[in-house]
């Protein structure tokens, strides 16, 4: 499994951009064999989960050489933001890693076809949503959409990755290792640039529903 996942570029430093690389192709992989598979029913396992509430992210790339071909996917992660703009997806699964190196993770589906462009691209950018951005969310959670259309944002200062407007925090990275797991990528990304708004509420996600904090 570990042969599919394309070497990528270790980042050079934190105002340094690195340079692209190459992406994966959209695979037609199982997880695991059929006598390796756990007897956890995973309709279960994504009820239990479910039990875990997380804050919101969209992770964004800009348009990278080679984007000719729109896209779509059927998971979280759809992307049909147009052939040659900027790249985007809605992600719950997000969380830092490390301090020194700064280093942050997200994980994207196997199946996605939002990724390989991000992988192109080799930055990215994770903007935290706030209480309010619910709607954002769905938006960059659909398939079949531009989902950048009407949306505002900016280049983040280092590598260039759309920063939306109004959110609360972002992340600028640029792509530091990528490793599989299981039916997920497990992305790496050593952070360049980052900002926050004080007095800014999460918006936070519990079984399938968006809430916030309550004083």
């Amino acid at each position: 499994m570990a042969a599919t996942v394309v070497r990528y570029l270790r980042s050079v430093g934190a105002a340094t951009v690195a340079e692209p690389v190459e992406a994966l192709p959209r695979p037609d992989l199982r997880a695991v064999g059929d006598d390796e598979r756990s007897p956890v029913d995973p309709a279960e396992l994504r009820r239990v989960l479910g039990s875990f509430a997380s804050g919101v992210t969209v992770i964004t790339a800009p348009p990278a050489n080679g984007d000719t071909d729109s896209d779509s996917d059927g998971d979280t992660d759809a992307d049909t933001d147009g052939a040659s703009g900027p790249a985007g997806f809605a992600c719950q699964s997000f969380a830092s890693l490390s301090l020194d190196p700064p280093l942050v993770t997200f994980m994207v589906a196997r199946t996605s076809t939002t990724w390989p462009r991000i992988a192109r691209a080799g930055v990215f950018c994770v903007n935290i949503l706030g209480a309010d951005q619910g709607e954002l969310c769905r938006g960059f959670a659909v398939s079949g959409a531009d989902k950048f259309a009407g949306v505002a944002h900016r280049p983040s200062p280092v590598t260039g990755s759309p920063r939306l407007d109004d959110v609360p925090a972002w992340i600028d990275c640029t792509i530091h290792a990528v490793h599989t797991g299981g039916d997920h990528l497990i992305v790496v990304g050593r952070v360049a640039a980052l900002g926050a708004r004080e007095g800014s509420e999460p918006l936070l996600f519990h079984r399938g529903r968006f809430g916030r904090f309550i004083a």
